[in-house]
């Protein structure tokens, strides 16, 4: 049988936008308070996009990150994967449109939707197209500008979401390197619990579909709050038996930053000590495909890792979709 290529990061970026939207500033459009909101969520503040800033945009400055950290240049490219639910239109994809903007010629180029599990959805997609030789790098980047879709007169939503992109350049690396094991999953039956319904085949744009807000995100909170705490754990511990490793080898887990009390549910049932979990949910909140990336990012950055670390990554999101996968950096 053929040897599969090993396959693992070899270049990172991230970009948020400029302006940040604090809990006090919400405090000022819907009936809120920063205590409240803290306390439920663990987040103080989020980044918002400008108005001529799309999610390509954001992608764009996240991307020239990577190939920098990467020591190569756009040209070199074989593949680019944004995960996003916010694309810049439904077509050309935000891929494509990225792809032009960075001169990445030789690059294939598409977009792919999983919601919050995207970037993990994608780390498994482009992974397998590595091994089996058909591509030798892949551009991986989670976006999303979940503002355009967030409704600020609701309160229990409009706190929760930001802006921001993070970027990975997959490539191969030595032997013992790289990703170990990968879980996807859905739960199609949960669909309606997150969800914009909206602007699609079902309901194209009309002026009911917009005096109904169904183009802003709608979430049952209560029921998404228990698929993630469960889904998290179920999938961590499938992707550790994969790879066949235990949760006393995790050097870093990277979750979905989505909300503090469920990062900590994961923590708990996984024993990992606070040094052995990166939360950035209270600088970004929750920023959708973005999310994951964004961690892992500023986790490099910070030196969190070092060779040989096994990094374990878990995310869950609209779909119902998660996604895991384990890493050795």
């Amino acid at each position: 049988m053929k040897q599969l290529r090993p396959v693992g990061i070899i270049g990172t970026g991230k970009y948020v936008p400029e302006k940040i939207l604090t809990n006090s500033d919400l405090e000022k459009i819907v009936e809120t308070n920063d205590e409240w909101i803290v306390s439920r969520t663990g987040i103080r503040e989020r980044h918002i996009a400008a108005p001529h800033e799309a999610t390509s945009d954001l992608a764009y400055e996240a991307a020239l990150r990577a190939l920098d950290s990467a020591g190569m240049k756009a040209e070199d490219l074989d593949l680019i994967i944004i995960a996003t639910v916010t694309p810049d239109s439904a077509f050309p994809s935000t891929a494509c449109i990225l792809q032009d903007k960075l001169g990445a010629k030789g690059a294939a180029a598409f977009d792919l939707s999983a919601a919050c599990s995207g970037f993990v959805y994608s780390l498994a997609t482009a992974t397998g197209f590595i091994q089996n030789g058909m591509y030798n790098n892949a551009l991986i980047i989670g976006a999303d500008t979940l503002s355009r879709i967030t409704d600020y007169t609701d309160r229990n939503t409009c706190v929760l979401f930001g802006d921001g992109a993070g970027a990975v350049i997959l490539g191969e690396v030595p032997e013992g390197r790289g990703f170990q094991s990968f879980d996807l999953g859905a739960e199609g039956s949960g669909g309606n619990l997150l969800k914009m319904e909206a602007g699609g085949s079902r309901l194209p744009a009309s002026r009911q579909t917009v005096e109904e807000k169904k183009h802003f995100i709608y979430m049952n909170g209560r029921e998404v709050f228990k698929f993630a705490v469960r889904v998290m754990g179920t999938a961590t511990e499938r992707v550790l038996t994969k790879a066949g490793i235990t949760k006393e080898n995790i050097d870093l887990f990277v979750p979905h930053q989505a909300n503090i009390r469920i990062i900590q549910s994961a923590m708990q049932r996984l024993d990992l000590p606070p040094e052995k979990c990166i939360i950035n949910v209270d600088k970004y909140a929750n920023t959708s495909a973005a999310s994951i990336p964004l961690a892992l990012v500023e986790a490099a950055e910070e030196g969190r890792m070092k060779e040989g670390d096994t990094v374990l990554m878990v995310g869950f999101g609209g779909g119902l979709t998660w996604g895991a996968s384990v890493l050795i950096w």
